[in-house]
């Protein structure tokens, strides 16, 4: 299933593995790791068999699309890992408001998706590995296409303007991720919190959150210190959402 890859290198001499088609890019980082031949990398793919998003759901992945996982070590315990995720989500957004110009309408969603006129552009996936050593972040954005038929409306850069091929946009990310990295190198997660509530959608309006066994409506106060959803139910009380399906009216 896996070709031999084409070597790329990318931001801050980071080695990038470019396959024709993959299982998934997030699942060749873990045969990596499972290998002991894991290093820091980029894991590309221009299309995927077995694309998985969130909660083990399938990923359609067409060819024309970005399909991508970095390979690394965080170099903090697992808790904290996990805020890389909206770092990743804002790198995203740096890419597509680069793409789409500076009066785009591209937003950051509750937990680490990327809008565009409140339409769904990319997804983004984390899997601890290793014991925690090793975090592998996969990232698939819409650029050609976006599925139809789904529960939250997609759509893709083409389709906003876009003019750039995936192949053309997979430097520019990872220029993009290195920078909101560095970012939360020197800053910690209050740096990125702070990047991430000025670019967010629906924080101060009504939400509805879907969780494994419920579904809670209230108002989006905000995200705390460590990421999490904080929510006033309609009776007052208060939520704390650590992970959860997040849907606006």
């Amino acid at each position: 299933m896996n070709d031999s890859p084409e070597s790329l290198t990318l931001s801050g001499g980071v080695p990038g593995f470019f396959f024709s088609v993959l299982d998934g890019t997030n699942a060749e980082a873990r045969r990596r790791i499972a290998a002991g031949a894991a290093a820091d990398c980029w894991i590309i793919a221009e299309r995927q068999t077995g694309g998985r998003g969130r909660r083990g759901r399938a990923w359609l992945s067409e060819p024309g699309n970005i399909y991508i996982s970095r390979l690394m070590q965080p170099g903090c315990p697992p808790a904290r890992a996990a805020e890389l995720s909206f770092v990743t989500a804002l790198a995203v957004h740096d890419l597509a408001r680069g793409e789409l110009g500076a009066n785009a309408d591209v937003a950051c969603k509750w937990p680490n998706d990327v809008l565009v006129r409140r339409r769904k552009l990319s997804g983004i996936l984390l899997e601890s590995e290793g014991a925690g050593d090793w975090l592998v972040i996969g990232i698939g954005i819409n650029v050609a296409h976006a599925p139809e038929g789904v529960e939250f409306p997609a759509t893709c850069l083409m389709n906003e303007g876009g003019a750039r091929s995936a192949r053309e946009l997979i430097a520019p990310l990872a220029a993009a991720f290195d920078a909101r990295l560095q970012q939360w190198r020197e800053g910690g997660f209050a740096a990125i919190r702070a990047a991430w509530r000025e670019v967010a959608t629906g924080i101060g309006g009504p939400v509805r959150v879907r969780l494994h066994d419920r579904e809670i409506h209230g108002r989006f106060d905000d995200i705390d210190e460590t990421g999490a959803l904080l929510l006033t139910r309609a009776d007052g009380g208060t939520e704390r959402i650590a992970a959860g399906d997040v849907f606006f009216p």
